[in-house]
């Protein structure tokens, strides 16, 4: 009776729990569904914006070399640079930060003999944890929503705010750690280089078949070309946020689909266990009836 007893509380919490895992497995779908299709529209945004500047270059005067990175006498202390992690909200997603974490360890050990002032922010409470424990400090940190996508403006705002900053020698470099998409439930950590930008070569032989048509620019042509770069910018680490959440909610899909299955297997072992227990049970107790009524005696001395 006590194991009877023990398999059904146990079937119980194992059917009450298999409901969660049913919903965070459609949600966790959901999202990533959502995240690839948005990812998508990005990147042919993205082709779009490149596709602007063979256009725009020859109406520019000088058209933006690298230029020399000659730091002003008071930022003479050495290189600054950003450094920014891209982990979760939200758990539920394996090794995620975790991996993330680790690749951001490789990366600082790869320049301990550079002369850099390192500037750490982190996207994602989670992974703020993992750094933490990690025995990195972020300097900043930015909670991610726990319901929705990254939005554009984070990725605006940020970009907006480092270009400002590197054209005012505060700093030299602007570096993003994150989890690329690989396929369902894979990713691999990547290490880019978002500041300063560098524009992919694009020619108009590249994007327009024939005989291109001369374009008509009603506006200061190195304004327009700084704000498509700017936008450029933007919407390049907008496309690795979404990258990011597009890995998060494949992993912990592909957990909660993983956890399903082991639920609904554990509970048809578990009722086929309850049943045996209960056959087992009915058979002891009409076993202790008939030698209480003494026909197991009455059979045995006939």
């Amino acid at each position: 009776m006590a194991d009877l007893e023990r398999i059904q509380a146990r079937l119980s919490n194992i059917q009450n729990v298999e409901p969660i895992l049913s919903a965070l497995r459609t949600i966790s779908l959901g999202s990533w569904q959502a995240a690839l299709n948005r990812r998508s529209r990005v990147q042919a945004y993205s082709l779009q914006l490149m596709r602007l500047l063979p256009q725009l270059a020859p109406h520019v005067p000088q058209p933006a070399p690298q230029r020399s990175r000659r730091r002003k006498p008071q930022a003479s202390r050495g290189n600054s640079s950003v450094a920014v992690v891209v982990g979760s909200e939200r758990g539920l997603c394996g090794r995620f930060n975790t991996t993330v974490v680790e690749a951001f360890d490789d990366y600082v050990q790869e320049r301990g003999a550079v002369d850099v002032s390192l500037e750490l922010l982190a996207l994602g409470s989670r992974v703020v944890r993992t750094l933490r424990k990690a025995g990195h400090d972020p300097d900043a940190s930015v909670t991610l929503s726990l319901t929705k996508l990254p939005p554009f403006d984070l990725a605006h705002g940020l970009t907006q705010t480092w270009l400002t900053r590197y054209e005012s020698y505060e700093i030299d470099a602007v570096d993003l750690i994150y989890n690329a998409y690989q396929g369902v439930g894979r990713y691999a950590p990547m290490v880019v280089r978002l500041i300063p930008p560098v524009i992919p070569s694009v020619t108009l032989s590249d994007t327009v078949k024939g005989r291109p048509t001369p374009a008509i620019i009603e506006t200061d042509p190195s304004a327009l070309y700084t704000r498509v770069v700017q936008q450029w910018a933007a919407v390049t680490l907008y496309g690795y946020l979404l990258d990011a959440a597009t890995a998060e909610h494949s992993a912990r899909y592909t957990l909660m689909e993983g956890a399903a299955q082991n639920t609904s297997r554990l509970i048809d072992e578990l009722t086929l266990a309850l049943h045996s227990a209960r056959q087992q049970a009915i058979t002891t107790e009409m076993q202790e009836l008939a030698a209480g009524s003494g026909l197991v005696g009455r059979a045995t001395g006939s």
